[in-house]
């Protein structure tokens, strides 16, 4: 399995040699709610997506990657409803909006928590540079060319951060930065078979820092660690009667890291983290392709090695989306 998954790693980061970075792939951490990017498909001129995910946690890896169980009794679990608008402003150019609403619910070491709040908001700007021609059958080189999206995107820190009037990780619902992110997604299509790799980088803004869960400290810098996601997923369409609706069935592999954190430009080498999940997906779409839903499965292999200094969760998530033609 490990060398599975370093074959993999290659595969990635050699896309992201020759492409250069991509994608915004979210995962929460002590309580904060993440977001996804919303891309529209050519055909649409906007769209509105409403999902809802429940993460539940299930341990943690320390920082030498080894699972380490919560202690017993615990119960970590958190709900995030998640509001999204995408509108096409230009032939090839398009921007969306993404804001979750958290709900934390935890029990730990005899404590119980339960607090809400808006999430951090992530707006994206997309640009569609080449378009996949989607064939049924390989005839010439042409019907090999995949379409690839680039983009940008902002996360706003409008979620409950440590930097606020609190007094645990456990009541916080963002990361209190601001993060630029530069964005890939490069896809192909020959039917039923589509295959999809999504690659990314982001860079916080450094910030002042004068309170700490709710404790006024003296004032310093801080800087979030850069962060670098991937995922390679693979689906399968299969259309249902004569009509023209779709099932699609889709299985990914999903990488994220984050470089440390600094503190008045000195580096803690204790604070990175990085997770390895894989998920699987379940989509249906009517036979105008105007109403879509959708069920999802992330899944943190909880066994040595899949991550470091990170929860380890299953989120599983129900998403519905209309598409304004």
């Amino acid at each position: 399995m490990h060398v599975f998954r370093s074959m993999i790693m290659a595969a990635l980061f050699m896309g992201a040699a020759l492409f250069s970075p991509l994608a915004a792939w979210a995962g929460s951490c002590c309580g904060g709610g993440g977001g996804t990017a919303l891309i529209l498909p050519s055909f649409y001129n906007g769209m509105i997506d409403v999902s809802f995910d429940f993460e539940k946690y299930r341990g943690f890896w320390n920082q030498d990657g080894k699972v380490t169980p919560d202690p017993p009794g615990s119960d970590l679990r958190q709900y995030r409803l998640n509001v999204g608008y995408a509108h096409r402003f230009a032939k090839r150019w398009q921007t969306s909006i993404m804001v979750p609403y958290v709900w934390n619910d935890n029990v730990y070491s005899g404590f119980s928590s339960q607090t809400h709040g808006i999430g951090d908001t992530t707006i994206n700007l997309w640009y569609e540079a080449i378009d996949d021609k989607s064939a049924w059958k390989i005839r010439d080189l042409a019907d090999m060319i995949p379409s690839v999206t680039i983009g940008a995107a902002l996360l706003m820190p409008t979620g409950i951060s440590p930097y606020d009037n609190v007094t645990s990780s456990f009541d916080i619902t963002g990361r209190g930065f601001y993060r630029l992110d530069g964005n890939m997604l490069i896809t192909k299509t020959v039917n039923p078979w589509s295959a999809s790799l999504s690659l990314g980088y982001g860079a916080y803004l450094e910030r002042s820092v004068n309170r700490e869960y709710g404790r006024y400290v003296e004032p310093y810098q801080k800087k979030l660690g850069d962060r670098t996601s991937a995922s390679l997923s693979l689906g399968y369409v299969y259309f249902i009667g004569t009509g023209g609706d779709k099932l699609t069935g889709t299985g990914s592999y999903s990488y994220l890291r984050e470089a440390d954190t600094t503190y008045d430009g000195t580096r803690d080498p204790n604070s990175g983290f990085r997770k390895e999940a894989v998920g699987a997906s379940l989509a249906y779409a009517s036979t105008d392709h105007d109403w879509s839903t959708r069920i999802s499965w992330s899944h943190a292999v909880r066994q040595d090695g899949w991550g470091d200094n990170f929860p380890i969760t299953d989120i599983y998530t129900l998403g519905v989306s209309y598409g304004f033609r």
